[in-house]
């Protein structure tokens, strides 16, 4: 059992005792380093303490939760947040993406599937190796104020960087290598996620209308993202 990443660095948030330390086991078992807390009050002080990689947020928590943390944490911190959920509505699903979470697992949860889930956004954040691109995709792109920075993992508007989950940059990313080319939600799912979109999947959905916001003048008549409708989405760099 060799992980991807044996150094990483894990926070997980969560108020179930027997689950927590079950996560606990299982993440240090893979080679990860894990850091325990069952509620969010105590957050940005580990965050401050240590350099967490990547956080496992539970989405029912006292005093304040999942939601209202990942929103909060996301208006100073770029760190990936893995969203757990007892619930299985697909609005708490929708909404933990839409408040920053770079991706959500249900209860009950087969643990190798969260292993993979975990290595899947660690490898999202990793910069991108000069060996997996040709060396022109590797150059920042620029298209109308922003500057997409593979190397760098940097999206930035006029100089000053924008804020993107790992998630967000990885799907740009993708639309952007393929600019003037139509992606399906499928073939976003498996190039940005490496698994098939499930029947009420929406979160390529949610993830483009974040994006949208970021860098269209007008979410609602977008143009640099824009919607091929019955296929899924085409990015132009030229834009207007």
């Amino acid at each position: 059992m060799n992980p991807s990443h044996p150094c990483a660095n894990i926070l997980v948030v969560d108020d179930d005792l027997r689950l927590r330390s079950l996560l606990e086991s299982h993440l240090r078992a893979f080679g990860f380093a894990v850091h325990g807390l069952g509620d969010g009050r105590q957050v940005e002080a580990v965050l401050d303490r240590e350099a967490i990689d990547l956080i496992i947020l539970d989405l029912g928590l006292p005093f304040e939760d999942g939601l209202e943390i990942c929103r909060r944490l996301r208006r100073s911190r770029q760190i990936p947040i893995l969203m757990l959920t007892a619930r299985g509505d697909e609005v708490d699903r929708i909404l933990g993406l839409e408040m920053g979470a770079d991706d959500y697992l249900p209860k009950p949860f087969n643990p190798r599937e969260l292993i993979a889930r975990i290595q899947a956004i660690l490898r999202r954040v990793k910069p991108i190796a000069p060996t997996l691109a040709a060396p022109e995709e590797l150059e920042p792109l620029r298209f109308g104020p922003f500057l997409l920075d593979f190397r760098r993992h940097l999206l930035s508007k006029d100089g000053e960087a924008l804020g993107l989950t790992s998630g967000e940059f990885q799907l740009l990313v993708t639309l952007a290598r393929h600019d003037g080319q139509p992606l399906s939600r499928d073939q976003l799912m498996l190039l940005t996620r490496g698994r098939a979109q499930g029947p009420y999947d929406r979160s390529i959905d949610v993830q483009i209308s974040r994006l949208r916001r970021l860098i269209e003048r007008d979410p609602a008549h977008p143009q640099y993202i824009r919607t091929v409708w019955g296929h899924g989405y085409l990015f132009v760099s030229a834009g207007p």
